[in-house]
């Protein structure tokens, strides 16, 4: 596993903090990271990493794990709070926030992971357990548990996110530490009970699946009627990492709604705003939809959010929606981009960096990863 195993302690064995803060800068900049004194009042992010990695290596559930799955935990630990030096705040009240840090702490995490050449699956497993690290300490005061656990599980093992959870807890300083622990020992029963406990919750169908965590089901169980007017394939990747190469090979004379090829008939460059190349698109998407024809949605689709605006418009005509998520790694994009005709500018994918989300099991009937 790469740099998950080389930097992951044996059971038994002390974080080996220093050389980890040695290898990685942004551990050194979490020790300028201040944090709120009523959840944190150990001390500022660095301090606080250190106390989880220790509480994590005494816990006997870490211990007894395979190799692997003890590595993943470890560096979601590790890799849990990344992303609060760029999203804390001081508000006008005095308060110290970090809004957001754990979905953009997933996106950081990916991009660490990602350079460091760790494999994709274990790169995905600690990126979804970063996401959604303190889920496990509200989730039974939710007003519909069921569904956050249902979703969480297509991505995140629950068992694991316990652990990260309850090493969360233990490595602070606060006075509602106990609440937090009782609530993610009633997470791990809640999980278990539903069949979610170390795997990912159990749907029916994939329409079933799609309509529950979309919120237009109520029940898990409930078996949908199937009658899919076309099917929508949605391509997800960087540029450069040969969407179009795997286009023609497995999908030859399908129709495609091509966003670079619009923006070539459109002449609007990349840096531009893109809502004419947008509004172009779905309206030929819209007529093929009318039509009941496949066709291909072809675009770097890289963020959730962006991808969830496109397939709402494809579900509500009735189209059964494959994801398909392509990646190679980092020198090999970067020399295929400069490669390309329409070469994107390097800090372009910078900015697509900053939003780099994998798609899930939950965005689509179906997901297919093409990974170098």
């Amino acid at each position: 596993m790469n740099a998950l195993a080389e930097l992951t302690p044996a059971p038994g064995e002390a974080p080996p903090w220093d050389a980890l803060v040695a290898r990685f800068s942004w551990l050194r900049a979490m020790y300028e990271c201040p944090q709120d004194a009523v959840h944190h009042a150990e001390g500022d992010v660095g301090v606080h990493t250190r106390m989880v990695l220790e509480s994590l290596v005494g816990e006997p559930r870490w211990r007894e794990l395979p190799a692997d799955e003890r590595a993943i935990v470890f560096f979601a630990c590790l890799l849990h709070d990344v992303a609060k030096p760029r999203c804390t705040r001081i508000e006008d009240d005095g308060r110290i926030t970090a809004r957001g840090h754990s979905i953009h702490g997933a996106i950081q995490a990916r991009r660490i992971l990602w350079q460091l050449g760790v494999p994709f699956a274990a790169r995905e497993a600690v990126c979804a357990l970063i996401r959604f690290h303190q889920v496990p300490f509200f989730l039974i005061e939710k007003d519909d548990p069921e569904r956050q656990a249902r979703a969480l599980t297509q991505t995140a093992r629950a068992d694991h996110l316990a652990l990260v959870a309850e090493a969360d807890a233990r490595g602070r300083v606060c006075a509602d530490a106990q609440r937090l622990l009782d609530n993610i020992a009633l997470f791990r029963e809640f999980c278990a009970d539903h069949g979610c406990l170390d795997r990912p919750a159990a749907f029916p169908s994939d329409h079933a699946r799609v309509l529950y965590l979309r919120g237009d089901s109520r029940d898990a169980s409930y078996q949908p009627h199937e009658d899919f007017r076309a099917e929508v394939v949605v391509t997800s990747g960087l540029p450069g990492v040969g969407k179009d190469s795997w286009l023609r090979e497995h999908l030859p004379g399908w129709p495609v709604v091509s966003l670079d090829q619009l923006r070539d008939e459109l002449d609007v460059t990349p840096q531009e705003s893109q809502g004419r190349v947008v509004a172009e698109a779905r309206e030929r998407a819209r007529d093929h939809l009318r039509a009941g024809r496949s066709f291909v949605w072809n675009a770097t689709n890289v963020s959730e959010r962006l991808r969830t605006t496109v397939t709402n418009v494809f579900f509500a005509y009735g189209a059964r929606v494959r994801l398909v998520y392509l990646e190679v790694p980092e020198g090999e994009l970067r020399a295929q981009n400069r490669a390309r005709a329409a070469r994107v500018p390097d800090d372009v994918i910078d900015r697509l960096l900053d939003r780099w989300e994998v798609p899930g099991p939950g965005e689509a009937h179906e997901v297919t990863y093409v990974v170098r």
